[in-house]
């Protein structure tokens, strides 16, 4: 193997890579999202400087359901975050996150940091609700429903398109081969070519489950503010260096 196949490859193994190169393209792309308020403290320790919370003290815990994702294929991911400020624009930054595939696990914290272990998240319709669930280690450590389709957002598509396009923030952390930190950065994205096929809001509920080894009880529901659902296709770019800690 030549420097320059090593240099060239996308990912490890380079025998056998775990992920394809980028850009990321996912179709029809399926959303839970229920938005709720927290606890002021436990949010901005869970907000790592210099970013700040937003106005409102408010989070957010999803399920996603990636029936057609370039390179990583059809999976289910679950998780939180919240909603703050850099340099006084709006995003939304990424807490944690659990899937069932091994390539998005991989790529998503290699590349972005996203903040992704192991978990069997599930997002289905049951009837009449909407209903997503995330199990950790064969226990249910997450729960959320919503009315199946209750208020559409037909007339304000372009409105959720500029959401899902929003800056997007993650806490990149990959220690050297000594322990040390050897990258310790803000990572920025934006999702492009966003296209919105339907979206809804209405009332939601959730219940989180204290676990230690899959945390998302941790940023605790004081009110839950509603549900959105929302299918969408877009491209997932590479990122950008916002903060490098170790500059």
């Amino acid at each position: 193997m030549t420097r320059d196949e090593i240099l060239g490859a996308s990912s490890m193994p380079l025998f056998s890579p775990s992920y394809t190169p980028g850009p990321y393209m996912f179709i029809r792309r399926e959303y839970l999202i229920v938005t709720y308020e927290t606890e002021p403290e436990v949010l901005r320790a869970a907000l790592p400087e210099p970013l700040e919370p937003a106005p409102g003290n408010l989070a957010y815990y999803e399920w996603m359901k990636m029936p057609d994702a370039s390179g990583f294929g059809d999976y289910e991911e679950s998780g939180s975050g919240v909603a703050a400020l850099w340099q006084g624009e709006p995003c939304n930054f990424s807490v944690q996150m659990y899937l069932d595939d091994e390539p998005p696990i991989t790529a998503g914290r290699e590349i972005w940091g996203f903040p992704k272990k192991y978990g069997v998240p599930r997002l289905k319709v049951v009837k009449d609700t909407l209903t997503g669930t995330l199990h950790y280690d064969e226990e249910r450590v997450a729960v959320g429903t919503m009315p199946f389709k209750p208020v559409s957002l037909a007339g304000r598509l372009d409105e959720v398109a500029a959401g899902i396009a929003k800056l997007n923030v993650n806490l990149k952390f990959i220690p050297d081969v000594d322990g040390t930190p050897k990258v310790a950065q803000l990572v920025g994205y934006n999702l492009e070519d966003v296209h919105v096929h339907g979206a809804w809001e209405g009332p939601a509920r959730l219940h989180l489950i204290p676990h230690v080894n899959c945390r998302v009880a941790d940023l605790p529901v004081r009110r839950v503010v509603g549900g959105r659902h929302q299918v969408v296709d877009f491209v997932l770019p590479y990122g950008r260096v916002l903060h490098d800690y170790l500059a």
